[in-house]
């Protein structure tokens, strides 16, 4: 069956960005940070015979944390240049078991049943229709398969839920929405998945991280926000200063989930 996607103004604008900041995600250390790969690869319990799917792989790495346990894994991802990066990455570890095509979460070109794991890291919070794209994925898993997300999130809290979406908006126009954990847990059911595991975590990240390799226009807006925090709002977000250098919580939610036989 070929299925056919048409990107919105949302997945035009996630190309670009991400075309633009390729090469940083490569040496990244948020998205190569080893202690949360390897809490993936843990939860989603790999076997050596099983086929697996990375959606929005980026540069690759947890496809590649994946490849030793696993008989293959296709990294998927919308942008090019990411890919490209992938392909860097992939080489320069000699990993022979991993190969990278490009697509649409919304649109996978693969059939029914075709995946025992399915990945997706850092990357729900741009897709357009997240609840199509988990349909999508619910549908090229097997029954038993296992799906890991571990994604941006936010605690269940008004004022940060607000504030940090609009946050990593300034960071990222093609930003859609970090979704609390009870929001997840209702969209996953909703898909017909089976919770696992579902667990907050946090990063305490410099505000660097919300502003680097952002137009000036929304840098001042970040900071802009940031200068407007009430005291209450700014133990809220733990916004502290750390050796000189302003640092701000980041919130991630990390979820396992099957698909019932």
């Amino acid at each position: 069956m070929l299925y056919v996607c048409r990107m919105n103004s949302i997945e035009e604008a996630a190309k670009r960005i991400f075309g633009e900041r390729a090469a940083s995600y490569t040496t990244s250390a948020a998205h190569a940070d080893e202690q949360v790969l390897a809490r993936i690869v843990e939860l989603a319990g790999p076997q050596p015979h099983w086929m697996a799917l990375d959606i929005a792989t980026g540069t690759g790495h947890t496809a590649l944390a994946l490849a030793p346990h696993v008989a293959s894994v296709i990294g998927f991802d919308l942008t090019p240049e990411m890919l490209a990066e992938a392909g860097k990455l992939r080489a320069a570890r000699g990993v022979g078991n991993v190969t990278f095509r490009e697509g649409d979460v919304h649109a996978l070109p693969f059939p029914d049943a075709s995946f025992d794991l399915v990945t997706s890291r850092r990357a729900p919070h741009h897709f357009s229709n997240i609840k199509a794209a988990l349909r999508e994925m619910r549908r090229v898993l097997r029954p038993g398969g296992r799906l890991l997300i571990d994604d941006r999130s936010v605690p269940e809290d008004d004022f940060v839920d607000a504030c940090m979406n609009e946050l990593d908006w300034y960071h990222d126009e093609s930003h859609v929405r970090q979704y609390r954990p009870s929001e997840w847990r209702t969209m996953l059911g909703e898909a017909g998945f089976a919770i696992d595991f579902a667990g907050l975590y946090t990063k305490h990240r410099p505000l660097t991280s919300l502003t680097k390799d952002v137009r000036q226009e929304n840098v001042r807006k970040i900071h802009t926000r940031i200068k407007a925090l009430n005291e209450q709002q700014r133990q809220a977000l733990n916004l502290a200063d750390v050796n000189g250098e302003l640092h701000i919580n980041h919130w991630y939610v990390l979820l396992a989930a099957t698909r019932p036989s």
